[in-house]
């Protein structure tokens, strides 16, 4: 018997609104949950797709019935999943073409068909074209489960077809015991859930070893930088292949470094530790300068995520020279 599959803590309410509406009978045929990496999506998808599937379901599925056992082992038949290939970052037309054959076949259980996308904007313009017609005319006992960061970069035709559910970052007081049992202590795990913002799962991300020895040696070559480093050669020490968490951290400094700019106040920063580096960056360089990088930085990331930035290692250098140039100014 496996245990039953439920969402975050912090997921609970929306878990309970969703009970209600499969137990009304009016679960929407689409949902797209969207909200940012780290508040738990995928939490709350498996726990409707376990009840959904379950053949005695209570207020989660049971755990033991011949589905949900399925489901623990890693298969079920009436159950699909796509996502990008290993090593790529789209979802093309051909994945597409598998859901539509199997949104054309009777329910091997003889109850749900599940279909979950994630995440639903790695799907190409051909793909999401491809995919309308299933969300159009899925016939019955058919649910669409589309996870998303970044809602907005879906076709207006995808959204449109589906029930739209944003997550909110939870407050402290949602996920900070659970945080607390994960990490070992109240005050490390206060910590990264302030330097997540606010986002638990992204705060055990960053308190992995792996992300502090990151999180450390930007520092270094950040404040190498304000002693007058040179950028390219601080690049070559970074991990190129780090590029995607390098313009993460960042964003979330250079976001910090603003309010601080703005304000003068530290009580509202993310990273309070990194308070001096703070400082020494607002005397060198002007708001509107730091507010130009950050876009800057923004659209690198983005671009990253749609596969548009083949050369990570000239990102990097070009990154940590428009920084290098406003802290010399």
């Amino acid at each position: 018997m496996s245990d039953p599959v439920r969402p975050l803590p912090w997921l609970e309410p929306r878990w309970q609104e969703l009970v209600a509406l499969a137990d009304a009978g009016r679960l929407p045929h689409a949902l797209l949950f969207s909200g940012p990496h780290g508040i738990g999506k995928p939490s709350l998808a498996e726990a409707l797709i376990a009840r959904t599937l379950c053949q005695a379901p209570g207020e989660v599925a049971c755990g033991h019935c011949h589905a949900c056992r399925m489901l623990a082992a890693g298969y079920h038949p009436d159950l699909m999943r796509v996502s990008p290939d290993e090593g790529k970052r789209q979802i093309r037309i051909d994945a597409i073409r598998e859901i539509n054959g199997f949104v054309s076949q009777t329910a091997q259980q003889g109850g749900y068909r599940v279909i979950v996308i994630s995440p639903a904007e790695a799907m190409n313009v051909a793909a999401s074209n491809a995919l309308l017609k299933s969300l159009e005319e899925p016939g019955g006992r058919t649910l669409f489960l589309l996870l998303s960061d970044i809602p907005s970069h879906l076709l207006p035709t995808i959204r449109s077809r589906c029930q739209h559910w944003s997550l909110a970052v939870p407050g402290e007081a949602e996920c900070l015991d659970w945080l607390t049992e994960r990490l070992g202590g109240r005050e490390e795990a206060r910590f990264w859930w302030q330097a997540a913002g606010g986002l638990p799962l992204r705060a055990l991300e960053l308190a992995e070893p792996d992300s502090r020895a990151l999180r450390q040696q930007l520092h270094e070559t950040f404040d190498a930088l304000v002693r007058g480093a040179e950028p390219v050669a601080e690049a070559a020490r970074l991990d190129r292949q780090a590029l995607d968490a390098i313009l993460w951290y960042g964003i979330a400094w250079l976001e910090d470094l603003i309010r601080l700019g703005l304000s003068g106040e530290s009580e509202a920063l993310r990273n309070p530790d990194l308070l001096p580096l703070y400082r020494q960056a607002v005397k060198n360089g002007r708001v509107r300068d730091w507010f130009r990088l950050l876009d800057y930085a923004r659209e690198q990331r983005r671009l990253l995520s749609a596969g548009g930035n083949p050369n990570p290692q000239l990102a990097l250098e070009a990154w940590l020279v428009r920084w290098s140039a406003l802290l010399r100014s």
